[in-house]
């Protein structure tokens, strides 16, 4: 539910369309049956990593000799480049993502929510502030909610706006007012989590499907998908497409479907070359997987992620150089600093690729890229921001190494004009 002046719906709105009916429906149930839910819905994290939600919740010790304090945690630090899902859910329907997060905390018993938000979305913290004090006033958030005997405060955290603040332990350790940097796993966040309690990160497209699997049941859920997994997806496209933007379409819609069909196909004089199915940080798919279905195993099937399933486009004039590049920059300039292949790999990356795009490039060049790609990958370092650096690069030198050599034998770029 989205309005259609750009205003977000209201509280009354939201009721009108049976808003929080699912918040009630969850109090009457215990907290492990609305786990068992989730798990029977096979939601899978819409943040990028596709781990079953009900799963990851069923990790948080319970019972009379759990903690009793523990955390819930919105990850809404949506820095992945190319990805701009979850701001649409925000600004339009706040208290969608807030009934999520209320029967979320419930299913774990968390006394305490924060809303980890990114720095620059200013009209998306206005609009959570108001809708918070919206649902404070009628009840849902509080003290013995709806005489349920539950507990929850929830609190909006404005972030510093770092990448690393998106990777859930670099989150935790923001938020508890540190440096952003990541923690070693064991123990991981949902034993030992955000002040060493119990704690959940979910992302915020995750925690707006809770209320509608909690209101219509798991089958319904799994029957909006079309692939492996339940529910629907919020898929994006960018680049020269006729109509970018974020379209809702049931998981597993394929790669051309998408692009084609919803997001109005390439414009006039560009061709489609090759797409990044899931932000910044994953792996090329080119014309031979137009017809992957767009959904975690599948995409994973051929080589890369789903991520976010925020597409972004390249197209036939766009030099694959000049656009890896332009990825290994960003990535480089938000290492965290942490570990020594990160810190010091993903500059040295950006600057041979940034040589090669200026016509400076050598012979050997690529094979110090390859080693890199090797040496930077999963398990190599202490967290995965490194890893999914190189996943754009070591797909683009697989399929677009004639683009690397011809800049180094040719000295220039061949997309530049002379």
């Amino acid at each position: 539910m989205i309005r259609s002046d750009g205003q977000p719906v209201s509280l009354f709105e939201y009721q009108q369309q049976g808003g929080y009916s699912a918040l009630e429906k969850a109090l009457q149930s215990s907290p492990s049956d609305i786990t068992e839910l989730v798990k029977d819905a096979q939601l899978q994290g819409r943040g990028g990593a596709g781990f079953l939600t009900g799963v990851k919740w069923g990790f948080v010790p319970m019972g009379e000799q759990a903690p009793t304090t523990k955390y819930l945690i919105v990850n809404a630090d949506e820095m992945e480049p190319g990805t701009f899902k979850d701001r649409l859910l925000l600004e339009g329907n706040p208290h969608q993502m807030l009934e999520g997060i209320i029967i979320s905390a419930y299913a774990i018993q968390a006394p305490k929510s924060y809303i980890f938000l990114r720095w620059a979305y200013k009209s998306s913290a206005n609009r959570l502030l108001t809708a918070i004090q919206e649902a404070t006033d009628a009840g849902y958030i509080g003290k013995d909610i709806l005489n349920s005997g539950f507990d929850l405060e929830i609190a909006l955290h404005t972030s510093v706006g770092r990448y690393m603040c998106g990777e859930e332990t670099g989150l935790l350790s923001a938020l508890e007012g540190g440096r952003a940097i990541p923690r070693a796993k064991p123990p991981f966040p949902q034993i030992s989590g955000l002040f060493g309690k119990p704690s959940i990160v979910n992302n915020v497209e995750t925690l707006c499907c809770v209320p509608h699997i909690v209101e219509k049941g798991a089958e319904w859920f799994k029957g909006l998908s079309i692939g492996d997994g339940g529910g629907t997806k919020l898929y994006g496209a960018s680049g020269k497409v006729n109509t970018p933007g974020i379209y809702e379409l049931p998981l597993g819609t394929p790669l051309r479907e998408i692009l084609e069909e919803h997001a109005g196909g390439m414009k006039n004089g560009y061709r489609f070359r090759a797409a990044l199915p899931g932000g910044a940080s994953t792996d090329f798919l080119t014309e031979e997987h137009m017809d992957v279905k767009m959904d975690f195993k599948s995409v994973s099937a051929c080589g890369s992620r789903l991520g976010t399933g925020t597409i972004i486009v390249m197209d036939n004039h766009t030099c694959p150089v000049g656009f890896v590049h332009n990825l290994e920059h960003f990535f480089a300039q938000e290492s965290c600093g942490w570990c020594t292949p990160c810190r010091e790999g993903l500059p040295w990356v950006e600057r041979i690729l940034k040589s090669i795009e200026l016509g400076e490039g050598q012979d050997g060049d690529l094979d110090v890229l390859r080693e890199h790609t090797s040496g930077l990958g999963p398990g190599m370092t202490f967290c995965a921001l490194a890893p999914g650096a190189m996943a754009p690069l070591k797909s683009a030198l697989n399929y677009f190494e004639d683009d690397f050599q011809s800049h180094i034998r040719e000295k220039k770029c061949p997309f530049r004009e002379n």
